[in-house]
């Protein structure tokens, strides 16, 4: 679903070239559930904008759903959803329906599977009852789950999420967490996950990859992330561990393990 190919991006501020992305590779396949982590500057964002067409890369080859998202933007827009954790998609002085109903003519969704599908995420995310209700009167939790309403309107195979649960409190990050890990598990939708809360991460990928200084750091499993740090560590001391190593040593990430616990170079 997405293929990443020896992946950059530069940017030039006042002569000086920064590498917000550097020699990135790694896939996704169908299905596949993936966090990706990283420091603050790590080429997160950068990544994801990539991902979606919104930059286009200054060096390498990159797929979404076997499109190049920075020259088919509207046919990419079709195959994924995006939610951005510290934005809305949503019309701020309108009920949140009319958002939807607006949505659903963008993508021109047909009326009756429109119906069915806002139907179905009203009741797994719990929103009906404040559906009459302008978006800007809604509470970070409720707008929260009004904007991965929206980016599932059009059933996209692909969701790329952005700090979803950001700011949430408890039993709204946990109904968000529920919700995807069903989505997940009954649709078969490929999620990418980015996010600072390793409590998202831990309830919910199969697989962790972490970037740092542009360059991907780690690929594995949590149990793998786990076994970097001797004893019981917590994810916590793993990816703390990870992130000063890979700055100790920024330009020799270890490969994806297979077999074997994951090793360090520091």
């Amino acid at each position: 679903m997405i293929e990443v190919d020896r992946l950059g991006r530069t940017f030039k501020v006042r002569g000086t070239v920064t590498h917000a992305v550097q020699d990135l590779s790694f896939g996704v396949e169908a299905g596949e559930f993936v966090g990706y982590l990283g420091p603050n500057g790590a080429g997160k964002s950068t990544t994801i904008k990539m991902l979606t067409g919104i930059l286009a890369p200054t060096s390498g080859r990159l797929r979404v759903a076997g499109l190049d998202p920075s020259r088919r933007r509207t046919a990419l827009a079709r195959k994924i959803g995006v939610v951005f954790g510290q934005r809305t998609t949503l019309w701020w002085d309108l009920p949140l329906k009319d958002s939807f109903e607006l949505i659903r003519l963008l993508y021109k969704v047909d009326r009756g599977a429109f119906r069915r599908r806002l139907d179905e995420l009203c009741a797994l995310l719990d929103i009906g009852d404040f559906l009459a209700t302008p978006v800007r009167q809604l509470s970070l939790g409720q707008r929260m789950r009004g904007d991965i309403t929206a980016a599932l309107l059009h059933d996209p195979p692909i969701l790329v999420l952005d700090e979803p649960t950001i700011g949430l409190d408890v039993v709204s990050k946990a109904g968000v967490r529920d919700f995807l890990r069903r989505l997940n598990a009954e649709n078969g939708t490929t999620i990418l996950l980015t996010t600072h809360d390793l409590g998202d991460v831990e309830r919910l990928c199969r697989r962790v990859m972490l970037i740092d200084h542009g360059r991907l750091a780690f690929d594995g499993t949590v149990a793998d992330l786990r076994a970097i740090v001797p004893g019981e560590a917590s994810i916590e001391e793993a990816v703390t561990h990870l992130y000063l190593s890979s700055r100790r040593s920024p330009r020799t990430p270890p490969p994806r393990p297979a077999q074997d616990p994951p090793s360090v170079t520091a």
